[in-house]
């Protein structure tokens, strides 16, 4: 799309939306991950954390259709495919069936994958006075740092 004219270059716009592809991929990796959690979670907190889980997994659909609609206004087209994902994120799928103890661990510790991704692309954003995408990305980060901290509280105790 050579007709865009915002005031970022073609280029600069195909690398942010390769920055951005990675936090899709790890924020729609880490919706279904959660969204799993959600729904299998068992054990003597099986109330909260359910509620919790869906929370989180409600406001990371939100966070996916944002990120692919910031990527599309760049003028790139968004990953859609599970191999896409697969193949771009930082967050890996769950397997298996974890206790609880172990799904709040994980979950926590994939926020935090989260914060680390957006912050490589908030680099981009500056680099390239992407303001859009740079508010964007503050208010992911600021998300999965609260989303972490409430995961790991708990754990304590």
């Amino acid at each position: 799309m050579d007709n865009i004219n915002t005031g970022i270059a073609a280029a600069d716009r195909k690398r942010m939306s390769e920055d951005l592809s990675r936090v899709l991929a790890d924020s729609y990796t880490l919706y279904l991950k959660t969204h799993n959690y959600h729904w299998n979670v068992e054990g003597p907190h099986f109330k909260a954390l359910h509620d919790l889980f869906e929370e989180q997994y409600t406001d990371l659909a939100t966070a996916v259709d944002e990120i692919a609609e910031r990527i599309r206004a760049l003028g790139h087209y968004a990953p859609g495919s599970y191999k896409a994902f697969t193949d771009l994120s930082a967050v890996k799928e769950e397997t298996g069936n974890p206790d609880w103890q172990t799904m709040l661990r994980r979950l926590a510790e994939d926020q935090e994958t989260l914060v680390n991704t957006c912050r490589g692309a908030l680099k981009t954003a500056g680099e390239i006075d992407d303001v859009s995408t740079d508010d964007l990305l503050n208010q992911r980060m600021r998300t999965h740092e609260k989303n972490a901290w409430m995961l790991r509280a708990h754990l304590e105790g």
